[in-house]
């Protein structure tokens, strides 16, 4: 990508969207586009299809989305398929017709099936169920997976697709309503700490394993992806992720450890009659690392980095 190209970055007040917009503004990339949602409704065909004729972007980061943890995908599951599915069409159709020379589609891990061989390979999409509490998400991202690989097989456009590991960052999300889990956990030790309280209540019993990645590190390896490859590099999709798990509770007792340093004193209660979601979700990233990219941003690092942002907002 040229440093003065045109780059437009669809959701760029999200966790995601604001890590490359960043990314991008300190790599010197000068032309930057954003709208947001009160500006450009993605949903709605004609007017992203005059968005893209008048602005007529190089270069697209497609990284808005309808996201949520598990209560939000159970709950409101024709939401997440209908307008990740039209985001994701009408941004695709645009960026066709407009000649866009190279689109990036985010994608998520949940793709994969609930039992997939683990760590997952790119090779394993379809391969099996898919876990039930996010299959709508999961099948709008797929479908969106498969629009840029026809899209570049009959029309010859240069569609990229990732598919990233459970991320975190500045600009995460911490409704609990309708937020990730490590989030939420830092959330909910937060909240528990301003309180006074001993104890925090945490859904499931703390088994599965995850895999977490900076936003920061997903921004450099998108970047790192645009610059150097295109869509005969690449194939229908790569993984992103930090190549290491944990357990939640894990992932629990770190957080709280950050949040309340050296006092023990609150205590974790698990309640085993809340879903515990896919078993472990590690992504296999040897083709990313063949690539040429590797995280950078340990997990210590990144989940004190995350208090801190938080904490920030908070007293904001």
């Amino acid at each position: 990508m040229e440093r003065t190209a045109k780059i437009y970055v669809a959701g760029h007040r999200g966790l995601v969207g604001s890590a490359i917009l960043r990314r991008l503004e300190a790599g010197g990339y000068t032309n930057l586009i954003t709208r947001t949602h009160a500006q450009l409704d993605l949903t709605r065909q004609e007017a992203v299809e005059e968005f893209f004729l008048s602005e007529k972007p190089d270069y697209v980061f497609l990284a808005a989305a309808k996201v949520g943890g598990i209560l939000a995908n159970s709950t409101y599951p024709a939401d997440f398929i209908y307008q990740n599915l039209v985001i994701a069409t009408n941004v695709v159709e645009a960026s066709r017709k407009s000649g866009v020379r190279k689109l990036m589609n985010l994608g998520s891990s949940c793709i994969f099936p609930k039992m997939a061989p683990q760590p997952m390979k790119e090779e394993y999409l379809l391969s099996g169920p898919l876990e039930e509490t996010n299959e709508a998400y999961a099948v709008a991202k797929i479908t969106a997976i498969k629009l840029c690989r026809y899209y570049n097989e009959q029309y010859g456009t240069n569609f990229i697709s990732v598919m990233p590991t459970n991320l975190y960052g500045p600009g995460d999300n911490f409704d609990l309503n309708n937020s990730h889990v490590l989030p939420a956990l830092i959330r909910k030790f937060h909240d528990a700490k301003v309180s006074g309280r001993n104890l925090v209540e945490l859904w499931g019993d703390g088994s599965p394993y995850r895999e977490f990645l900076y936003s920061d590190d997903l921004a450099d390896a998108v970047v790192f992806l645009m610059e150097r490859y295109d869509y005969k590099d690449i194939g229908e999709f790569v993984n992103i992720g930090s190549g290491a798990e944990l357990t939640i509770r894990e992932l629990a007792e770190k957080i709280r450890t950050i949040v309340f340093g050296s006092d023990k004193t609150c205590r974790i209660q698990w309640d085993p009659s809340k879903p515990n979601g896919t078993p472990r979700k590690l992504l296999d990233v040897s083709k990313l690392n063949k690539l040429g990219w590797k995280a950078k941003i340990s997990l210590d690092e990144g989940l004190r980095r995350a208090y801190e942002e938080y904490k920030r907002g908070k007293e904001a």
